[in-house]
């Protein structure tokens, strides 16, 4: 790692509905660790994970002061921060990102998505 998680704040394909797109970094494992850390001013507390084995994938769910959002993770080093009923929550949570130290947003084009 070149010091920085590398995201995206754009939308699902072929949604409206936001999500945050870690695409690099997630591989290492202090990830999970650095993200919750960097958003710790919410109070983040895990309250259920769901391994699904067949997808290689692991869904943590949290609930925060700013509300319940999801963290998908794979083993190809993707992670990803959703909240489908909580949009302002993860609004919430990218303005915390873009001004963390380990974390560097990406430009984004919403017309890549539609």
């Amino acid at each position: 790692m070149d010091n920085f998680y590398r995201y995206y704040f754009r939308p699902g394909y072929q949604s409206k509905e936001l999500l945050i797109d870690i695409f690099s970094g997630a591989e290492n494992e202090t990830f999970l660790s650095d993200f919750i850390n960097a958003i710790s001013e919410i109070n983040p507390k895990m309250i259920d994970i769901l391994d699904l084995w067949m997808n290689d994938e692991v869904l943590m769910t949290y609930d925060s002061e700013v509300g319940k959002f999801t963290v998908s993770k794979d083993i190809w080093g993707f992670a990803f921060i959703m909240a489908e009923n909580n949009q302002d929550g993860l609004v919430q949570i990218n303005s915390i990102l873009e001004k963390a130290e380990l974390f560097e947003k990406g430009e984004v084009d919403f017309e890549n998505y539609k």
